[in-house]
């Protein structure tokens, strides 16, 4: 069985960034992101036994969503330069180990996972089963049974991770995956700046989404609403179509995806192992060891 995960590549350096105290390389360099994201790595190849591997990582520039929104995300501190630093490290291990990177200006890590899935378990790309892994909810709007979409998200910092189908994800958060971008299109997200429609808080927008199904239907249906609340949401309606626009992950981003490249990774390879020297990864360079022997094991197992 064929399983591809995708490591959104900027919620796990940010994670791991806060959740690992501060390493720095034999040189004094700022480590610990990077660090974390290569535990996770391993974590993920042990539990999950994926048979292809991609990494994506966001652009710098605006997206389509601040031209949309100016102030979308504007409230973000910048970058810290002992996390900046990092990205670029993160990269070369990720090269190291041959597993490919995707990003794509003018778009969000979030809608590079959408196209890399949507591609995935809908062109022929004989790939049985897909896994996100992230630290971002926002990405539970991809998750389908049917198609064999789900997500990995640490719980907890970095040791502790939890699976999410729809069941999982209707719990987590009050919808089903579908329904995301209609609820956040309600209720808003303060943590991306936007607002949804003021005055309608989560309980309310379940409410409305489990009686009329859409977003869409709320509005087509806005005269039978209880007055104080069609007020509301009458008055709030464009902030609401933003906030919709805004919340939905796209998955027709233009890109070229090699998927046959993304069965090519090699943990182990004597140019992660040189670089793990550089960083100064002893107990990670005993981990990778064990952890690649294994899985050649495994794959001489699979051959008789």
């Amino acid at each position: 069985m064929s399983k591809l995960v995708i490591i959104d590549g900027n919620a796990i350096l940010h994670r791991a960034f806060h959740a690992i105290p501060p390493l720095t390389t034999t040189s004094g360099e700022p480590i610990n992101a990077v660090y974390g994201l290569i535990s996770m790595l391993l974590r993920v190849i042990q539990e999950l036994k994926p048979t292809h591997i991609v990494v994506t990582f966001d652009e710098k520039g605006k997206t389509f969503r601040q031209k949309s929104l100016p102030s979308y995300q504007a409230q973000r501190p910048p970058l810290a330069d002992e996390l900046s630093s990092q990205f670029e490290k993160a990269r070369t291990f990720l090269k190291s180990a041959k597993i490919p990177v995707y990003s794509k200006g003018g778009y969000e890590a979030d809608d590079v996972i959408g196209a890399i899935a949507d591609r995935a378990v809908k062109k022929g790309q004989d790939i049985d089963e897909v896994v996100v892994i992230t630290g971002d909810r926002d990405i539970l709007q991809l998750v389908d049974d049917k198609l064999g979409i789900k997500l990995f998200m640490p719980v907890g910092g970095l040791s502790n991770g939890k699976l999410f189908g729809e069941s999982e994800t209707l719990e987590r958060m009050g919808v089903g995956p579908k329904l995301i971008p209609d609820y956040k299109g309600l209720v808003g997200d303060a943590s991306d700046n936007y607002f949804g429609v003021p005055g309608v808080g989560p309980k309310t927008a379940i409410t409305l989404l489990e009686k009329y199904k859409s977003f869409e239907n709320v509005y087509k249906n806005i005269k039978e609403i209880p007055e104080k609340l069609k007020d509301k949401l009458e008055k709030g309606e464009e902030s609401a179509k933003m906030s919709y626009h805004l919340a939905t992950i796209v998955t027709d981003v233009p890109i070229d995806v090699d998927f046959d490249s993304m069965e090519k990774w090699s943990i182990n390879s004597n140019d992660v192992l040189t670089l793990f020297q550089e960083y100064g990864f002893k107990t990670l360079t005993e981990r990778i060891k064990t952890v690649g022997k294994k899985i050649e094991e495994e794959k001489q197992g699979a051959l008789f």
